[in-house]
This record gives C-alpha cells, sequence and structure tokens, in this order.
C-alpha cells in the first residue's frame, strides 16, 4: 500500500489529521521538493526522504514500489491536494499495474486558503453559485473547450492554478469572454505560509498590482464578483421565512 497524502496550502496546522497519521508512521517519503514547507517535513520522522523536484515518473514509481514491497510505509506527499494539479493518477496507475495498492488522502487545497486569505466566500447568493477551477495553457495544453474566454462566458468565480506568470493572458481572455474591466480580482502568493501576500484589484490593474508586488509564481488568481462583492442576497437557510426539516418557517 501506498498513501498519496495532500499536505495542505503550506501551514503545518492545515493538515489534517489523518495526512498527520501517515506521515508519523512513515518509513519512506517522496516529497515534492519546495512545495513543502519544514514544518510538515518535520513530521516524517525517521522516514527515509526523497525530494521528488529532480526526478523524473519512473524514478518516483520505482522508490515507491520498492518501499511498499519491502513492507515499508510508504508516502508520496504532495503539496494541496493530490487530486487537483497532482499527476496522482498516472501514479496510482504505474503502481496498480506492479500490484500494488494506494490511498489516497486529501489535503485542503491552496484556493480554499487563498479565499480564507481574501476573508470572502466564493459562492454567494445573488451573484454565483459556481467556482470554476483551471489554468492557462502553455506547456501543458487545455482543451479548446476549456480556454479561459469560453469559461468566463458564465460570470462564475474563476480560480486559477499554476497561471500567475500569464496574468496578462487571464486578464485579456476573461475581459473577451464577457467580463467587465472592473471586475474584482486578486493574487494570492503562498496562502497560508509565513509569507503570505495579498494583492487586490480589478482586471484593469491586477497585472500591474501583481508585477509591482514581484509575485511570477506560487500563487492562486481568482477573478469575480465574489472576490469583491458591492452587493449579495442573504442565504435563505438562515432566513425566517425559510422552513426546513429541522426548523419551521417563522414568518
Amino acid at each position: 500500500m501506498v498513501d498519496f497524502v495532500g499536505c495542505g496550502p503550506g501551514a503545518p496546522d492545515l493538515i489534517t489529521v489523518r495526512a498527520r497519521e501517515a506521515l508519523e508512521r512513515a518509513e519512506v517519503v517522496v516529497y515534492s521538493g519546495s512545495l513543502v514547507p519544514e514544518g510538515i517535513l518535520a513530521m516524517c520522522g525517521g522516514a527515509r526522504m526523497h525530494d521528488a523536484s529532480g526526478m523524473v515518473r519512473e524514478e518516483i514509481t520505482r522508490i515507491l514500489a520498492d518501499g511498499a514491497r519491502a513492507g515499508l510505509r510508504t508516502v508520496r506527499l504532495h503539496d494541496g491536494d493530490p487530486s487537483i494539479y497532482g499527476a496522482v493518477r498516472e501514479q496510482v496507475d504505474a503502481l496498480a499495474a506492479e500490484g500494488i495498492e494506494s490511498r489516497i488522502v486529501p489535503g485542503v487545497t491552496s484556493f480554499l486558503a487563498a479565499a480564507a486569505a481574501l476573508g470572502t466566500q466564493l459562492t454567494l447568493p445573488g451573484v454565483t453559485q459556481t467556482i470554476i477551477l483551471t489554468r492557462v495553457e502553455r506547456r501543458t495544453e487545455v482543451p479548446e473547450r476549456e480556454r479561459v474566454r469560453s469559461l468566463a462566458s458564465h460570470g462564475a468565480t474563476m480560480v486559477f492554478y499554476l497561471s500567475v506568470h500569464l496574468l496578462e493572458t487571464i486578464v485579456a481572455e476573461s475581459l473577451a469572454g464577457g467580463y467587465a474591466p472592473t471586475t474584482p480580482a486578486a493574487v494570492v502568493y503562498r496562502a497560508s505560509w509565513d509569507d503570505e501576500r495579498v494583492v487586490k484589484g480589478t482586471l484593469e490593474d491586477i497585472a500591474r498590482l501583481a508585477r509591482e508586488a514581484g509575485i511570477t509564481r506560487t500563487a492562486i488568481v481568482i477573478v469575480g464578483d465574489a472576490v469583491a462583492p458591492s452587493s449579495y442576497e442573504f442565504s435563505r437557510l438562515y432566513d425566517a421565512s425559510f422552513g426546513h426539516g429541522y426548523r419551521r418557517a417563522r414568518t
């Protein structure tokens, strides 16, 4: 058995209990280089540590497979959540081809830590009920139907991973897709880390503001009215006129 463990956005106290227990028991750990903070690596105790940042796919798989076959508690430690841009599918399949089972331990993904840093709610009644998670095409292709201008036509909250270095493209494509120039936008650098930085603006100026802040990587970009809403509706769930299985309507 190999555990694929999400370490969360960065802050050691945002790792899940299950993930921490897996690290404390681990005897072999392959981790995602500089993306995992020292405070979380320290939870691994006396495990044999392998930095995956300089490895290719086959080397990572070999370490994981060898550890599992030797009966050692083996962990592949990912930043954030393994299922969000984590290349976990190909690793799980490679191990399965060798008869080795896997378990995925979810982590708090970084867009949630970014929303917390902004002190906002990304799904607001009367504003949007949809969050789109995506990235801008560069070396990794994006299907034509998922291009930014197409997704932007929904007017939902858009969250961009691995794309802050292409912020000008995000802005241009978001505008082409229908967002107004005054649409709120934010860049959150290393959400929940000690050196976290938050830049807020609109599609008109967010690229300049992020550039002036020197943010070119390891950041989440969020676009949409929910970032800084001018107005919104209250939740019906807690409205006196709204009844449900645990409370009768009072008016």
